[in-house]
C-alpha cells in the first residue's frame, strides 16, 4: 500500500456526516459485506455527506535529484505503479450504479451502505487492527456506536471490504481477522503454550536477536534465573535460552489492536492487544505486573479468543 497512511484515524478533527436516517436496523442485521474499489469508496463516502475515511492518502512520491541521475526508487516505483492503478479504475458512479448501490438519480446510496459509512466517520470506539503474515499487511477499522458496529478492511490499498453487523455478531467478526492465511505453515513451536517472564529480560532478548546476538541470551537468562515461569513454575535457563532464541527467531506474524475512545474531540487511546505468530500458531502477548515488577505473558490463542482478549479493553474504552 505505497500511497495510504494506515495509522491515520479519518474521525479527528473532522466534522464527519451523521448515518442517515433510518439506517440502524440495516446495521444491526446480519452481518452483510460489500468489496468496493478505492475509487467507489471515495465516492460513496462524497454521497454520504462527504463523510471521512479512517485513513488518508499520502502524497505523491517525488524524484529527488539523486533519483534523476541513478534512477527512481523501488519506493517511487511502487507509487507511481500504485497511481496509475488507481487512476485506470472504472467511473465509480457508473459501477456503483450497476451494482445497485446508488438509485437511478446517483445521489442516494444503498441505505446499509449509507449508514456504514456514516458509522465509521462518527463511532463511539474505534477499534484498529494490523496484522502481517506470510508477506501480506493488512489493515481493518472497525467502529462501533449503541448496537452497530461498521468495518473496512484493505490489504493493498486498491480494494476495501465494508462491513456493518450487530454487537452480538461482533467476535466472529473479529475472529475473522486472525484466520491464518493457507500460505502459513504451522509445525511445533519451543516456545510452550504459556510462558511469564519479566519484560526486562524479554525486550533485552529482543534486542539481541535482533543484532545478531544470539550468543547473549545465555547470559541474560541466567541475570534472571529462577523468575520465568511455565505452568508447572520457574523453567530452568537452558529452557529459557530456547524459549528467547524462539520468540524471534519463529516470528512469522504480528497481530495489533489498538482500542480508543472518539467520540470526543480528541482520541482517547485506551489500549493496544499485541499477538505474535509463532511455528504453531498464535501467542498473546501481555504485559502486567506482578510484585512492583513489569512482566510479560505469552499464551497461546486461537482466533476465536481475540474478541476476549479485546473484550476488556473496549469496556475500559466504554466507561
Amino acid at each position: 500500500m505505497p500511497t495510504i497512511d494506515l495509522t491515520t484515524v479519518g474521525t479527528v478533527g473532522a466534522t464527519p456526516a451523521p448515518a442517515p436516517t433510518g439506517t440502524g436496523t440495516a446495521l444491526v442485521a446480519a452481518p452483510r459485506r460489500i468489496g468496493l474499489t478505492l475509487a467507489e469508496l471515495q465516492h460513496a463516502a462524497h454521497l454520504a455527506g462527504g463523510a471521512p475515511l479512517p485513513f488518508e492518502l499520502a502524497p505523491p512520491r517525488d524524484t529527488d535529484a539523486m533519483q534523476a541521475r541513478l534512477g527512481r526508487s523501488p519506493a517511487t516505483l511502487d507509487d507511481q505503479a500504485y497511481r496509475s492503478v488507481v487512476a485506470a479504475l472504472h467511473d465509480p458512479a457508473e459501477s456503483l450504479g450497476r451494482r445497485g448501490l446508488v438509485d437511478p438519480t446517483g445521489t442516494r446510496l444503498d441505505p446499509g451502505l449509507a449508514g456504514a459509512i456514516g458509522l465509521l466517520a462518527a463511532p463511539r470506539l474505534a477499534l484498529d487492527v494490523d496484522v502481517a503474515m506470510a508477506g501480506v499487511q493488512a489493515k481493518v477499522w472497525h467502529r462501533q456506536d449503541g448496537a452497530a458496529v461498521a468495518s473496512l478492511a484493505t490489504a493493498d490499498g486498491l480494494v476495501f471490504e465494508v462491513g456493518w453487523f450487530g454487537t452480538d455478531a461482533w467476535p466472529a467478526e473479529l475472529a475473522r481477522i486472525a484466520v491464518l492465511s493457507e500460505e502459513v505453515d504451522l509445525g511445533r513451536s519451543a516456545v510452550p503454550a504459556y510462558v511469564d517472564l519479566p519484560f526486562e529480560l524479554a525486550d533485552a532478548a529482543a534486542e539481541a536477536g535482533s543484532a545478531g546476538r544470539g550468543d547473549l541470551l545465555p547470559v541474560l537468562a541466567a541475570r534472571h534465573t529462577g523468575r520465568v515461569h511455565g505452568a508447572d513454575g520457574p523453567l530452568a535457563d537452558d529452557v529459557v535460552v530456547r524459549i528467547l532464541t524462539a520468540l524471534s527467531g519463529e516470528a512469522r506474524g504480528r497481530l495489533r489492536a489498538l482500542v480508543a475512545d472518539v467520540s470526543g474531540d480528541a482520541v482517547d487511546t485506551v489500549g493496544v492487544v499485541s499477538w505474535s505468530l509463532l511455528a504453531d500458531g498464535w501467542r498473546a502477548l501481555r504485559p502486567h505486573h506482578a510484585d512492583g515488577v513489569l512482566r510479560l505473558e505469552v499464551r497461546s490463542v486461537v482466533p476465536d479468543d481475540l474478541a476476549a482478549v479485546v473484550a476488556p479493553v473496549l469496556g475500559e474504552a466504554a466507561r
